[in-house]
């Protein structure tokens, strides 16, 4: 799973959705600031009358495998970003969400996965999956297509893509513990005697390579399916200077015209905090049934707006197409006459955000780490949070609790495991009291050794959202009697602390991207992944139950048959909804607006693809 800070360029979660990733997408979709409670009454008022009345106003079109009709070239696109990216560098993308989404407009990926059609179809390569039974071994053989190339703005060069760049970045990217990588553990598997074997990709020629598997796996296409990137000038950089040059090349000062695509887009102009301009590929690969390039727009005009007031404005003035709508917006979106947009509607997000505790060794001189490392804590704080209330008051009883693991899509989600740690907090004190935790006179809940149970909870700056939710965490809690210190920086310093210094108490944060498949977390869920949040890169499992999650999540990725995977998965979500190391909170249902220009004819918009556009184009 990858780092991504906030909702950055919806419009493209077609490409983002192959891509596991750690995203706020969903915070991002909301944002109120009132502290107090809201009624149900109150509720159904802001709403214009409740859920019922937002549905029957917006409009429901998932998509459900069709295909696209033929469209018309013409027309710009406009849309608003709130931040500015770090860089234009494929590394880079790993951990900052707004060079992921520049990166990605000018990316492809090596296969698809058609969720209406729950199967892998190819992409920029055709795949054959080779198994041997006898020796237990597999072979994932992928031959790119021929039209591939990277190419320039302004420019006729043309360069195939070949396999060289995809063995490249697996190799000494992806592969190289220097980069940090999330791709770095999910090269590894445990074998049947315990040790740990590679994943080896091979060169057979320019436009063939094979990966081999030192065990036959469920999901080989899942684990394979890379973004291409190029191996231009990344290699010369990484011989000349390894992994710093690699993240020095293509920075914000870069000539767009050097920096090579082979997605939909080039990079034609960018102003820092002022817009970013792209120009339709003609050589892009995927074509409609006429033999047209896709997209059909042929410029692409980004802003760079961080006040969603302001995005939300413009959006009402026709200056930007799209607009995520808050809660607070859709009475008047939905409620006005005659409007030129057309406001769309999806079910509950497949993912959400989370609360998470510090349990990293490197803190163990601290009184959190004895508190975060006992159950009976975070299942305390699990009981103490009112993700009701949440529903209600920020989310404006436009989203459901957040109870499971795996979301319904994911063909080992089981209706029956369900977090069963809810708001009760006096079921939150009896753990607290065998966790050694009592009240005081003056009701301050203090530990074993008289210490004020006292932590901070670190959210990202650029969310009205999460300040929000946090604030309801720190009300709670006080009632408790613990006192939480609400620390708002910067998205950049919270990746800096979770992968670098570990200098944090607990946490706010999401997952998303990749969740249909249960081996979507591989550096996650593993206690070696990097982004085991509450205690990443452990050389060995902590603690029995995490041992209990690397077995589980190994065996469930190599087993075949789908009842003895089942039972496997079940006690995997059972352990995590157990240890409560992550607590989620909300899922929020979706709403999208589309300015009525377009032909509605290809956009889509569900919780599994977000919103589809990739084949819009103009009304006559």
């Amino acid at each position: 799973m990858r780092i991504i800070d906030s909702c950055i360029f919806l419009r493209y979660y077609y490409f983002m959705k192959k891509l596991p990733v750690l995203f706020l997408c969903a915070l991002a979709f909301f944002s109120c600031s009132r502290e107090e409670e809201l009624s149900i009454e109150e509720i159904n008022a802001v709403t214009g009358g409740g859920i019922d009345y937002i549905l029957e106003k917006t409009v429901s079109k998932p998509w459900r495998g069709e295909s696209f009709l033929p469209g018309r070239l013409g027309g710009i696109w406009r849309s608003a970003v709130p931040a500015d990216p770090k860089s234009f560098n494929d590394h880079i993308a790993e951990q900052d969400s707004s060079t992921a989404a520049v990166v990605a407009m000018m990316r492809d990926y090596l296969a698809d996965y058609d969720v209406s059609a729950r199967k892998w179809v190819p992409r920029c390569a055709f795949f054959e999956v080779r198994a041997d039974e006898e020796a237990e071994t597999l072979d994932v053989i992928y031959t790119l297509r021929d039209n591939l190339y990277w190419s320039y703005y302004g420019s006729g060069k043309k360069i195939p893509v070949t396999s060289d760049d995809v063995v490249f970045w697996y190799n000494e990217i992806d592969g190289n513990p220097a980069f940090q990588g999330s791709g770095y553990t999910g090269q590894f598997l445990v074998m049947k005697d315990g040790t740990r074997a590679h994943i080896d990709i091979e060169k057979i020629n320019d436009k063939q390579f094979v990966f081999h598997f030192p065990r036959i796996v469920a999901e080989p296409v899942f684990s394979t399916n890379l973004q291409i990137s190029p191996r231009i000038d990344y290699e010369q950089a990484y011989r000349e200077r390894g992994a710093e040059g690699v993240r020095d090349l293509f920075n914000i000062k870069t000539d767009p015209r050097l920096i090579p695509s082979m997605g939909k887009w080039f990079l034609a102009e960018y102003t820092a905090g002022q817009r970013l301009v792209y120009k339709r590929n003609p050589d892009y690969w995927d074509k409609d049934s006429g033999g047209v390039s896709i997209p059909y727009t042929e410029e692409e005009i980004v802003r760079i707006i961080p006040e969603e007031n302001t995005q939300y404005l413009l959006f009402k003035q026709g200056e930007i197409e799209t607009y995520a709508p808050r809660p607070e917006d859709l009475d008047e979106l939905t409620g006005a006459e005659n409007a030129d947009y057309t406001v769309f509607n999806a079910e509950g997000s497949l993912s959400a955000s989370f609360w998470t505790f510090n349990q990293n060794p490197k803190n163990r001189n601290t009184p959190q780490y004895e508190w975060f490392t006992k159950k009976e804590f975070r299942q305390a704080m699990s009981c103490l949070l009112n993700r009701e209330r949440i529903v209600a008051q920020v989310y404006r009883g436009l989203a459901e609790p957040k109870l499971d693991i795996f979301p319904e899509p994911n063909p080992y989600y089981n209706a029956d495991i369900t977090l069963s740690y809810l708001y009760n907090p006096e079921r939150a004190f009896r753990f607290l009291e065998q966790a050694g935790m009592r009240r005081d006179i003056s009701g301050v809940l203090r530990d074993e050794k008289n210490r004020p149970v006292v932590f901070d909870l670190t959210i990202r700056s650029e969310s009205a959202m999460v300040s929000d939710i946090a604030s309801i965490i720190m009300a709670d809690l006080s009632n408790a009697g613990i006192t939480v210190n609400i620390r708002v920086i910067d998205f950049q310093k919270m990746v800096e602390q979770l992968f670098t210094t570990f200098e944090w108490d607990s946490m706010i944060m999401g997952l998303s991207g990749n969740q249909v498949f249960p081996t979507g977390g591989s550096n996650v869920w593993p206690s070696a992944g990097n982004l085991h949040f509450w205690y990443p890169l452990q050389k060995e499992p902590a603690t029995d139950w995490e041992a209990r999650l690397d077995f589980l999540y190994n065996e469930g990725a190599f087993t075949i048959d789908r009842e003895k995977a089942q039972g496997i998965w079940d006690e995997f979500q059972r352990v995590l909804l157990e240890q409560c190391p992550m607590i989620y909170l909300i899922r929020p249902r979706s709403f999208f607006a589309l300015q009525n220009r377009w032909d509605f004819s290809n956009a889509y918009f569900d919780n599994l693809s977000g919103f589809e556009s990739s084949h819009i184009f103009l009304k006559p």
